[in-house]
């Protein structure tokens, strides 16, 4: 992973091991994150770390972020609700690739209850160093801004 940045990270009870496993290996790779929350395995509400997610995306006090439930549905649904917010659900390397080379994601989700630890950790790693391709592409990104509260 290259151009070493603030990552920042959120899931509910069911993503919390997996997002152990990712904050590690971002760290170890030389990322600051900044996790927010979930702490334990204890049953919460993902829509409070969807919006949470939201919420610094938004402000601009970070860039990318992480997102992880057991399917990754609800908090990427829930970090959606941010007009800025582009979160894309990916199940694969190549989802991960196209995410930021098509659609500018901003957040990547994951679903730890359906998703190979391997290949999530592949996801953040492709997710992160794919650039936007911008072009054509540009064009639809800007589209997705202009409607929503």
């Amino acid at each position: 992973m290259s151009d070493k940045k603030c990552i920042a990270i959120a899931s509910d009870h069911a993503g919390f091991a997996l997002k152990t496993m990712v904050k590690e290996l971002l760290v170890a790779e030389g990322y600051t994150v900044r996790d927010l929350g979930a702490d334990s395995e204890e049953s919460v509400d993902y829509p409070d770390f969807g919006y949470a997610m939201g919420e610094v995306i938004s402000s601009g006090e970070v860039q990318y972020g992480i997102v992880i439930c057991g399917s990754g549905i609800g908090i990427s649904i829930a970090a959606n609700r941010f007009k800025s917010v582009r979160a894309a659900l990916c199940h694969s390397v190549e989802t991960a690739k196209l995410s930021r080379q098509h659609n500018d994601a901003n957040v990547l989700a994951l679903g730890a209850r359906v998703l190979d630890q391997n290949i999530a950790l592949e996801c953040v790693d492709t997710f992160l160093t794919t650039g936007f391709e911008g072009d054509r592409h540009q064009r639809r990104v800007n589209k997705l801004g202009e409607k929503g509260e």
